[in-house]
């Protein structure tokens, strides 16, 4: 039954005439609707944006941002969490022509090509809808490999003020391959992380999500990172351990390989042919995860929907075949979705829901303004605004360092000029909005 506004007025007005325990019930169902939900998703991209994917109509291989809509448009993630994102320009090509199109409510952060060691091809990143959240901080893990990227948010509530929910975000990408020394420097770099939760306030949740590269639960980084002398404690939201390497027990956690041939893929678009990217072997290892702390599945501000973590396309029908195969068929996922997800990466993506029983402002009062790349900037703000059309920035002191207008509904504003540190951005009948300049 569908439960509109008008039927729950009626509901209410008739159990006051009939059965209290009728009343009861009507309230926990308006309770039951006031709560509202985070949709995660994590994936790795496999070599964004320089592979290409095969496309029928044009009888040529082209860029997969098409592809990546489509699987996006279908779950409608809040957070998006990547691997394998290779630079600026893929970055910017999911934000605008994956994410943004049709809307302005997806944002960024600083886009940081890795940092621990010289090798900056693959780079983890986020996209986040500024409709839910508010970004406050960044930062990276260095490792012996690949930077941990850090991403702290606040949910974007009627309450925030005081009640304010945080939510850390960790997007990894561990190191690849089988053998003791693999494993190791799994460890090694899931040490950094877990080191790091030190730091980290006891009130704030944790996600720690990416491609992990991890074949059993019995690995020592796996064993890391739910330890539960760990700072935090995290979980594993499906509590599924076991071998999961080419075991058909696990099929329905399985996220890589979704293809058995790579002749829709060519990497580096005009210099190599078909067949020259994307790891195969057909569905039969858990690569790809999300983690969370462990309060987060008890705390009523904000706790994980049990049910809701998937890998998703997988309809547990698959086990060392594509996932496209007719023997893949199922009711959670589409044939039209899992013909994406084969055309899209050597992974699949995982997903899951968190839920809160705060109220998110509303879309209209949150999207009036934005920054449409995170409010942490060098040299300039990317802000999205509408019907508004002077601004001031001041500082923590409260002075006014710069005043201006809009003149479009996507500004550039410039801040080279401002010294590192703490500002907001005030429009006239709007709640100012904080950003952090550094160098």
């Amino acid at each position: 039954m569908l439960f509109t506004k008008n039927t729950i007025y009626s509901l209410i007005f008739n159990s006051m005439l009939k059965k209290t325990s009728y009343l009861f019930l009507i309230f926990n169902i308006i309770q039951g609707l006031a709560q509202e939900r985070i949709k995660l998703m994590s994936y790795n991209l496999m070599h964004f944006p320089s592979t290409y994917a095969y496309d029928d109509a044009s009888n040529t291989f082209i860029d997969r941002s098409p592809r990546l809509k489509a699987i996006t448009d279908e779950f409608q993630p809040d957070i998006l969490m990547v691997c394998e994102l290779e630079n600026q320009t893929g970055a910017d090509t999911i934000l605008s022509n994956v994410l943004n199109v049709g809307t302005n409510k997806y944002a960024s952060p600083n886009f940081i090509y890795n940092q621990s060691t010289s090798y900056t091809r693959y780079n983890q990143f986020l996209y986040y809808n500024t409709d839910k959240l508010i970004l406050e901080n960044q930062s990276i893990l260095t490792t012996n490999l690949r930077d941990i990227n850090n991403y702290t948010f606040i949910l974007n509530t009627t309450d925030a003020a005081t009640n304010p929910i945080y939510i850390e975000v960790y997007v990894a990408h561990l190191k690849a391959s089988q053998n003791a020394s693999n494993e190791q420097k799994r460890l090694d770099m899931v040490n950094v992380f877990t080191a790091n939760l030190a730091s980290v306030p006891s009130n704030h949740h944790i996600v720690f999500a990416g491609d992990l590269n991890i074949y059993t639960s019995s690995e020592p980084a796996y064993q890391e990172l739910l330890d539960t002398t760990n700072s935090i404690v995290l979980v594993d939201p499906i509590n599924s351990p076991g071998s999961w390497h080419n075991n058909s027990t696990y099929q329905a956690l399985a996220t890589q390989s979704p293809i058995t041939t790579n002749n829709q893929f060519s990497a580096n678009y005009g210099a190599n042919a078909a067949g020259s990217d994307g790891v195969t072997g057909g569905l039969d290892d858990r690569f790809d995860f999300i983690l969370l702390d462990q309060n987060a599945m008890t705390d009523t501000n904000l706790h994980y929907v049990s049910g809701s973590y998937h890998a998703y396309g997988n309809n547990g029908t698959c086990f060392n075949t594509s996932i496209n195969n007719t023997d893949c068929a199922g009711s959670l996922f589409s044939e039209a979705l899992r013909d994406h997800l084969f055309n899209m990466s050597d992974h699949l993506p995982v997903v899951l829901e968190l839920e809160t029983n705060s109220t998110f402002l509303q879309v209209e009062d949150a999207s009036e303004i934005a920054f449409l790349r995170g409010n942490i900037a060098v040299t300039s703000l990317e802000v999205k605004n509408n019907n508004y059309d002077k601004y001031l920035i001041y500082n923590s002191l409260g002075q006014i360092m710069n005043k201006n207008k809009f003149s479009n509904a996507i500004e550039i504003i410039n801040i080279e000029t401002l010294s590192s540190g703490v500002y907001y951005l005030k429009i006239d009948n709007h709640k100012p909005l904080k950003f952090i300049k550094i160098d």
